[in-house]
């Protein structure tokens, strides 16, 4: 892939923190035809609320988001928009790809649609995740065509 835009960062939601702010970059990068590579949350070394309030030294396991998370969020921000009578930039059926580990000899890359990316296996961290930015060049199109998501791959859980 070639053509990119603005890197965006998806962050962990909590219940009281669910940022979207990052999705204008989304929508800027679509409109011009670019990708965005979404560079996916990272927690370690981190405290809970109660113990970083009484002063604990005690550290949360470390936590790395997959892309089945992160597509799973960007699914809510979309089904959000249509509910404010908003456009969204992507939808369910967007093409994405996965990466997982890239560079590493046990990398993985699947490409899919965004609901495809919900249910994806990529294995161990870390996690990217790019969504295109609409029309491709053929020979993006021939180079996903070798990463397309096999049903094989699909979490049978996760097929509705």
């Amino acid at each position: 892939l070639y053509k990119f835009g603005e890197t965006v960062s998806i962050v962990f939601w909590t219940d009281t923190w669910r940022p979207e702010s990052f999705f204008d970059k989304v929508k800027k990068n679509r409109q011009n035809g670019m990708h965005t590579l979404c560079l996916l949350d990272i927690k370690v070394k981190e405290q809970s609320l109660e113990n970083l309030m009484r002063g604990r030294k005690i550290y949360e396991p470390p936590r790395y988001m997959s892309v089945n998370q992160a597509a799973q969020q960007l699914l809510e921000i979309v089904q959000n928009q249509r509910a404010r009578g908003e456009e969204p930039a992507i939808t369910e059926e967007t093409l994405c790809v996965g990466l997982a580990r890239v560079g590493a000899e046990d990398q993985k890359i699947a490409a899919g649609t965004l609901q495809q990316m919900c249910a994806v296996d990529l294995g161990e961290p870390l996690h990217s995740l790019v969504i295109t930015g609409g029309t491709l060049h053929p020979l993006e199109m021939e180079m996903l065509s070798l990463f397309s998501i096999p049903e094989s791959q699909i979490a049978p859980d996760a097929v509705e």
